[in-house]
């Protein structure tokens, strides 16, 4: 487990211990905002141009956020292109867009790389948290799934000692039409930030099999699953449709609270990264649209997109990150 991964279940436990009450977390099933959030007080003035590029994971929401966003300010454009993560550090170096949406976090070398042009590093703004989950069609019997089993389905090198598993017989035993049925695998491609995320923590940094159908999008993997009865994908639980269901991993629902605690083994922060000089204030617009996504609403509308709002006390440690 690296440093980086350590910090964020840190961060999860934290926040799970500051968020206590049962209503604050769930009402009869359905996941609720922190109550401590604020509401977004709307400043005069702002207009303008924003330009997103990054994420496909956070593609639906930068969308729902900026229709939000452009009903309390009518004179802003917001263009938003979510072709992967991998596409968010050039853009912000190159300074074709302001957000940076990622569904991981920045590696050193793209740091490194924003720093050696402007002297300072990016800014990476917690805006949800997502539990990466594994797809099975709505249809298949299993509802469970080891750790180990998911890097024996999807990894060719098999870094955690797993054996292979190419048919279904291989997880859930002799099964009658089951038994010998190979297991049909989607994926991401490289460009992805969820690739890269399951990567390395489900294959801890091994390689995928040649047979994962790389797709371009989420809802694309989500789509494959559910079409095909023995099919088997990862994607972000935002990405969930009635077609498919999301396996248990190592006995935990992919839930907020499971992510929270660190339980569930494959929640992950999802970011925005921006350009932002050090002790200056940042501009007006930029300010303004994640201070709204960082808001009670901007965190409904988080709920509302199927994934999971953050705690009142990240989102305080956030909005310092704006001043």
């Amino acid at each position: 487990m690296n440093t980086q991964f350590r910090r964020a279940m840190a961060v999860f436990a934290a926040a799970a211990l500051l968020w206590t009450s049962p209503s604050a977390v769930q009402a009869e099933g359905a996941v609720t905002v922190d109550p401590a959030i604020a509401e977004y007080q709307a400043v005069s003035g702002v207009s303008g141009n924003l330009n997103s590029i990054g994420s496909d994971t956070l593609n639906n929401l930068m969308t729902f956020w900026a229709e939000g966003f452009k009903a309390s300010y009518p004179n802003v454009n917001i263009q938003i292109e979510g072709k992967g993560s991998s596409t968010a550090p050039p853009a912000l170096i190159e300074g074709t867009a302001q957000l940076g949406p990622m569904s991981r976090e920045m590696k050193s070398t793209e740091i490194d790389e924003f720093e050696k042009k402007y002297g300072y590093k990016p800014t990476g703004i917690r805006v949800a948290i997502d539990a990466l989950a594994v797809f099975v069609h709505k249809d298949n019997p299993i509802n469970n799934i080891t750790l180990e089993e998911v890097d024996g389905v999807f990894s060719s090198t098999l870094k955690t000692g797993a054996e292979p598993v190419e048919n279904w017989g291989g997880l859930l035993g002799p099964r009658g039409q089951w038994t010998n049925k190979p297991i049909s695998l989607y994926g991401r491609n490289s460009a992805s930030g969820t690739y890269g995320f399951f990567k390395e923590k489900a294959l801890k940094k091994g390689d995928f099999k040649s047979t994962v159908k790389e797709q371009p999008g989420s809802s694309a993997v989500v789509q494959g699953v559910a079409s095909d009865l023995g099919g088997m994908g990862y994607s972000g639980i935002g990405y969930k449709t009635s077609g498919v269901k999301a396996l248990k991993i190592n006995g935990k629902e992919p839930d907020l609270e499971n992510c929270l605690s660190g339980r569930y083994p494959l929640g992950r922060f999802l970011y925005i990264y921006l350009n932002k000089k050090p002790n200056e204030p940042m501009d007006t617009l930029t300010k303004e649209y994640l201070r709204s996504i960082l808001s009670k609403k901007g965190q409904e509308i988080v709920v509302k997109d199927g994934y999971f709002p953050l705690p009142a006390k990240i989102v305080e440690e956030e909005l310092a990150k704006l001043a």
